[in-house]
């Protein structure tokens, strides 16, 4: 082993052109903070910590100094330890363009197409792409979205993000798919009316024409320098010595034995996928890593007269390109095990991921659901050792992966390779897996089977089975094939193999990660699945001996139906009379778009350090419900770089503040509530050094009764937050007494989380006089938090500023608590004299910050036989956690909104907030409606069944259909709900796709189709006058530029830019002369929260009020002067002392609702829409695609299609995440489990419609909105359970075929889990069940 003298103790490597030598590297340190605090690099964004998000991803190349290639590659930066970058170039989104030398194609084209909306994903989806393009200019539409399948983003739906992708794809904007001979794009074939007979109708959102075309000769090169290190200089192990780690680069095979020896408990890195998160989200600590460093033998790509051997060092990309390569150059009976694996390689993690982890790292570390582990178990893989002693070959047996010592590596062995057996004749190998998600998430169960039969006579000679996600490990189901062996491969055998399977691969009820009968299920499902597939293949060998599969079983080895994405957009081009530089209804991108692309957007945690600045972490409560009886804060004061604890004894006398009826508390004090409760803030001179005190606060606690976590246990013990609410209309009983038949039944749906891009950030900056405080914050509520931080401080309002640029996302979750974080924060700050900075990391943003209520909904509904809904008589109860926060708000939104778009002539409905032990439920885009709305569609369904008509036929006779009267007594006219309904109905070809899906249904017995159509009604307004003002602020300097500053918050809406396309239009004058630079307490005070869909309406009248308030003054200096430019006029008003300031104001619109006599005029208007939603089922898996929808929405006159396109297409596949696949989970004592991206899944890129199209409504009416225009911030998230009611549809088809009467009860959010246990059929019955109360579930239903 080379000695620390000789060795390099310089880090040598690039970042964007520009050479970076790190004289002393600490191992500790990843790549994501050095980029961003060291480098300032601040394009490179922290979503996650964990490689889940992609908001990190930046390219690394290397050259291979023997190959002569340069390999470019995607990384997540937050997993990649800098001291593993010795020789690489790094590229960041910097790196690629700027504004300010010139712009890459790819973030023009993200931009210009929409594709960015926060913008805090887009570096990533920038870099993703980027990287893709390096390697491949002319990239397939297949490549573009594998690429991508490891970025997430909450704000666009993808649709525009794929589009921008498109235009560098060598295919047309066809689905490229002709079915029966003809393309997709030939509309009449699709059901697409064309849009001929519209003349005003538009259908582009950009001019690719525009675009500036990719030239790979104008990238960056590879540094020269790097190229000559790896050529020329003499090879010798690399040595980084940190505080608490050593990293050893050893770059011989020699050297790497050598290090082994001396280090035999130090693993073996290579990308850091495993470990990594480990060490972050595990605190497992290792003082050496040993991280070889292009070692050839660990490279090796050999094919022998036996099979494929591959070294142990390639990374997952590279050995999924060789399989395909192998796949395609032999014979296919050789390659059935290369086959699987590629299989499970094209959906295991993300491009990233893939790109950085490497073979032997995913083997070694056997994790229980590798994808690769159980196929390699089966395949008779071998593994080839190396240590001092000398080789070896141990088989990658059941007994290795569950690393029995005697069938393991020894600890000084090194894995250099592994062996992949050629399959033989008459030998099938299948790979199978489900997950929460189709891509990028791991699998729940996955599955390698093979069999043999020796001669082709159909009996098995060999077979063997492996599963994952089941124990702590892969289990092999050794005994059952042994019993196997022998028995020809018949219906006999399979019912036997699934008998014997089950029982010995058992899963106790409480089994960690829950799903236990899902599991049991799913074990026998895929050997099912195996079974018909080799009987296929036996078919197609030899169709004499071997019987056809029956018709309608052939579906089940059918993929999910995938095709190409396809989108057609429709809205109203600008009035033809609008002048010329008039932006309104035009499609403007996004004023920060470009920055966003190029990472020269700045969000609150890129702001530089401020001098001497801190930085504060939160210790939270470990319990749900306990007194605390001691906080020993000794040891964690006395770690290095700690300057302070705050706890709520240095709060004493304000520690709460009261925003609603109820006080919420800052710091708990003598008990806690709930998991996740502030406890007290470590403050230090770095994050690094404040998250290490953190966890050395030692709190004793003494648990307390009761623990009450599900509303069912609210409801038993009475505990709700007062008051209950109540909105009648008509006479229920009477009702009742006169409808043909009465339905009782309930409907649970889960909580969400916000996950927005950016997490909770703020930075507080004493000024050092006059107690003046300035607060840098990523908050919708500004107001909010300069009140509660001044009330804290003790100081007025009038002393604390507080300063919001843009947040990278928010939906309702950076209101409330922001405040408070940021209160404790301006705490520390003013009592330390110092800046003190507060980010919350991913897995305590999710625990603190609370999300969307989960409801329970009763219902009892009266109806005729033709399905006239007469009575309805509800109760929703909502789980509003710990504290009131907005509880009573959004149960008061859900009951104004529960009639959606439905006329119930009698209906009672209550509703009441359960009190907790869970983190206290806030506010969520849709507020109420997404769970009141759903459990009135649910009622209807229900309805629709018991009447034997189709929902939609049941939905569309209870509709609203002209003026009418809600149930609180407010004016409704519903002409523009009956004509979203039918242009839905048109445009779908509805009727025809619900032929086509019946005939589908009735040919595929494994496989089915469901559709559904759900019709909107939204209502759009505070409840109250005061709620609903906005101020605006209007300079014109001199040299007749204008600033805009409002009181509404930038958060990927886009009201910034509808802000300057309303001054632009106001004052007559083009958009590039108007600048916005942020909202802040200083130029606009006492705003109101930004929220409610009303954002860019209020602040628009404010500032339309100020211009007109200026052009009114300058009125009789331009008609003196109409040929004179704006800096004449403003210099001329100068000179004549006329202000070119002016303040505008919107008192709000007159709105205001009486519970106690339940009616009122709450809402100033109604947004209404109708989406309709095709999905295909696997009813063995319980998986899911969603195949197409179309919306159409009235938004009245748009003000920018685009941007209204956008939040419909956002909301909408956040609405599908809610309804189809974010599940919360939570354990018996209240923990939350789902704690980032890799727990709790958001829809990703496969999640969206294959086919989406949107159309806006022609506006029909004026009103006195702004330009009669409607907000649409929230609306569109309900029509995600349009794909719940597909689902549903598909399943009743399950059963009706199957004979399953009994009403089917579904719960949202509709998963893979909750599908396949609703299709029961024989394997379904087969599985063990446990009795409730004889274990402890994983996992409640809260």
């Amino acid at each position: 082993m080379a000695a620390a003298g000789d060795s390099v103790a310089e880090l040598l490597f690039y970042v964007n052109g520009r050479r970076v030598i790190e004289k002393n590297a600490d191992p500790e340190t990843l790549l994501l903070p050095y980029l961003r605090k060291k480098l300032r690099f601040t394009g490179t964004k922290y979503g996650c910590g964990g490689g889940g998000c992609g908001a990190c991803t930046v390219m690394i190349s290397r050259y291979n100094p023997i190959s002569k290639r340069i390999r470019h590659y995607p990384a997540n930066a937050c997993l990649v330890p800098i001291c593993s970058l010795y020789g690489a170039a790094v590229t960041t989104v910097e790196g690629i363009g700027s504004t300010t030398t010139r712009i890459h194609p790819i973030q023009e084209r993200i931009a210009k197409c929409h594709g960015t909306q926060c913008g805090f994903c887009t570096p990533g989806m920038v870099m993703s792409i980027y990287a893709l393009l390096r390697n491949n200019p002319e990239p397939s539409l297949d490549q573009l979205t594998d690429a991508l399948g490891g970025n997430l983003c909450r704000c666009t739906g993808y649709r525009p993000i794929i589009d921008a992708c498109k235009t560098f794809c060598k295919t047309t904007d066809c689905c490229q798919s002709k079915e029966n001979g003809v393309c997709c794009l030939d509309q009449e074939i699709n059901g697409l009316p064309g849009f001929d007979e519209d003349s005003k109708a538009n259908s582009k959102l950009f001019s690719e024409e525009e675009f500036l075309p990719l030239d790979p000769t104008q990238e960056l090169i590879f540094p020269p320098e790097l190229m000559i290190i790896a050529e020329k200089q003499p090879q010798r192990t690399r040595l980084f010595g940190g505080e608490r780690m050593t990293w050893i680069s050893p770059v011989t095979l020699k050297e790497l034995l050598e290090a082994k020896v001396k280090y035999p408990q130090a693993p073996v890195v290579m990308g850091n996928t495993s470990v990594g998160p480990e060490v972050k989200f595990k605190d497992v600590f290792h003082p050496v890593i040993i991280s070889p460093d292009r070692i050839e033998e660990l490279c090796v790509i050999k094919q022998t007269c036996d099979g494929l051997t591959l070294g142990a060092g390639l990374s997952l990309a590279q050995v999924k390109d060789v399989l395909a390569d192998v796949i395609q150059n032999l014979p296919e009976e050789k390659t059935q095990t290369y086959q699987a694996l590629l299989k499970q390689l094209r959906t295991l993690a993300g491009a990233q991921i893939r790109n950085m982890a490497s073979l032997g790292g995913h083997i070694m570390s056997r994790h229980l659901d590798s994808d690769l582990n159980p196929l390699l178990a089966v395949g008779n893989c071998t593994l080839s050792l190396l240590s001092k002693e000398g080789k070896r070959q141990i088989p990658l047996s059941e007994q290795f992966l569950r690393k029995c010592s005697h069938a393991d590596l020894k600890p000084e062995e090194i894995l250099i390779s592994v062996n992949i057996p050629y399959s033989r004749k008459w030998e099938f190998v299948t790979a199978f897996r489900q997950a929460q998600r189709q891509q990028n998430a791991l699998a729940i169960v996955n599955s390698g089977m093979r069999v043999y039969f020796g001669e082709g006579d159909g009996i098995i000679s060999e077979l063997s089975i492996s599963y994952g996600g089941i124990g702590l490990t892969t289990i092999c189901a050794k005994n059952s094939c042994q019993k196997l062996v022998g028995r020809p491969w018949d219906e006999e055998m399979l019912y036997a193999a699934c008998r014997l399977v089950l029982d010995e691969v058992s899963l106790p009820g409480s089994a960690p990660g829950g799903k236990v009968e899902f599991k049991r299920t799913l074990i026998i499902s895929f050997l099912f699945k195996f079974y018909l597939e080799v009987s296929q293949m036996l078919k197609r060998m030899d169709p004499v001996h071997y019987p056809s599969l029956a018709d309608k079983y052939e579906s089940a080895l059918e993929d999910l139906h995938s095709r190409h994405h396809w989108s057609i957009l429709k809205y109203q081009s600008a009035d033809p009379r609008q002048l010329s530089q008039d932006p309104v209804g035009h499609p403007i991108m996004h004023l920060s778009g470009i920055k966003h692309a190029t990472g020269e957007a700045i969000y609150c945690d890129d702001m530089p350090a401020v001098d001497q600045e801190l930085f504060l972490t939160f210790v939270t409560s470990s319990r749900a419900h306990a007194k605390i009886m001691c906080i020993d804060l000794s040891e964690a004061l006395s770690l290095p770089g700690v300057v302070d604890i705050v706890t709520a004894e240095h709060l004493h006398g304000v520690n709460t503040f009261c925003l609603f009826n109820e006080p919420e508390k800052l710091l708990a004090t003598d008990k806690v509530c709930c998991v996740g409760q502030l406890v007290c803030a470590v403050i230090a001179d770095s994050e690094v050094q404040a998250k290490r005190a953190a966890k050395r606060v030692k709190i004793v606690y003494k648990d307390l009764e009761p623990l009450i976590l599900t509303i069912e246990e609210a409801i038993q013990h009475n505990s709700f937050f007062e008051p209950e609410r109540k909105l009648e209309y008509g006479n229920v009983d009477e009702a009742f007494k006169a409808v043909d038949q009465i339905l009782e039944g309930e409907i649970h749906m889960g909580g969400q989380e916000h996950f927005y891009m950016e997490t909770q950030s703020m930075l507080v900056v004493p000024k050092g006089e006059d107690q003046e405080m300035d607060v840098y914050v990523s908050t919708q509520f500004p107001k909010y938090t300069q009140d509660i931080v001044a009330s804290v401080l003790k100081i007025p309002a009038n002393k604390v500023m507080c300063y919001v640029r843009r947040v990278g996302g928010a939906f309702g979750g950076k209101a409330v608590k922001t405040g408070i974080i940021a209160a404790i924060t301006a705490f520390a700050a003013n009592k330390l004299g110092r800046a003190v900075r507060c980010i919350l990391e991913r897995g305590e943003d999710m625990l603190i910050i609370g999300g969307r209520h989960p409801y329970l909904g009763k219902y009892k509904v009266g109806f005729m036989n033709d399905g006239r809904i007469l009575a309805l008589d509800m109760m929703h109860y909502s789980n509003g956690g710990a504290s009131l926060d907005e509880s009573l708000l959004v149960i008061e939104m859900g009951l104004l909104k529960m009639d959606n778009a439905y006329k119930f002539p009698n209906l009672c409905c209550r509703a009441r907030a359960c009190r907790t032990n869970l983190p206290s439920n806030t506010a969520l885009r849709g507020f109420g409606f997404p769970q009141a709305g759903l459990i009135t569609e649910y009622c209807i369904t229900e309805v629709a069944a018991k009447c034997g008509l189709s929902p939609e036929k049941v939905r569309m006779i209870n509709m609203y259909k002209e003026v009418d009267q809600t149930p609180y007594k407010q004016e409704i006219d519903a002409k523009n709900l009956m004509q979203c309904w039918r242009e839905c109905m048109a445009m779908s070809s509805y009727s025809l796709r619900k032929v086509a899906v019946e005939k589908f249904n009735a040919e595929n017995y494994w496989k089915k189709k469901g559709l559904a159509m759900v019709p909107l009604k939204y209502p759009v307004g505070l409840c109250s006058l005061a709620a609903g003002q906005a101020a605006a602020l209007v300079h014109i300097y001199l040299d007749g530029s204008v600033l805009v500053t409002h009181g509404g918050i930038e958060m990927g809406q886009g009201v910034h830019t509808k802000m300057i396309q309303v001054a632009s239009r106001e004052l007559k004058m083009p958009m590039s002369n108007v600048h916005l630079r942020g909202t802040s307490t200083e130029t606009v005070p006492n705003a109101n929260v930004s929220g409610g869909s009303v954002v860019a309406d209020l602040n628009g009248l404010a500032v339309k009020d100020a211009c007109q308030t200026l052009l009114k003054r300058l009125e009789p200096i331009i008609s003196k002067n109409p040929q004179g430019t704006w800096k004449d006029w403003a210099q001329t008003a100068f000179d004549e002392s006329i202000s070119l300031s002016a303040t505008g104001y919107f008192r709000g619109y007159e709105s205001d609702m009486d519970w106690e006599k339940g009616k009122g005029h709450p809402f100033e208007y109604f947004v209404y829409g109708a989406a309709c939603s095709e999905v295909e089922l696997d009813c063995l898996t319980g998986d899911h695609k969603n195949i197409r929808t179309d919306i159409v929405m009235d938004v009245g006159f748009s003000i920018n299609p685009a941007l209204d396109i956008g939040q419909i297409e956002g909301a909408f596949i956040q609405g599908v995440g809610l309804y189809t696949l974010e599940e919360l989970n939570y354990s018996p004592c209240g923990v939350l489990y789902t704690r980032g991206p890799n727990q709790y899944k958001i829809p990703a890129i496969c999640d969206i419609p294959t086919e989406l199209h949107i159309s806006l409504l022609p506006p029909s009416q004026k009103s006195n909105t702004l330009y009669s225009s409607k907000g649409l911030g929230e609306s569109g998230l309900f029509l995600g359970c349009s794909v719940f009611f597909a689902i549903h549809d598909a399943l009743s088809a399950v059963r009706q075929e199957r004979g399953l009467s009994g009403p089917l009860k579904l719960s949202s959010p509709l998963t893979p889990e909750k599908i396949r246990m609703a299709c029961e059929d024989k394997f379904t019955k087969m599985i063990p069940r446990d009795e409730p109360g004889s274990y402890v579930p994983w996992n409640i239903l809260v």
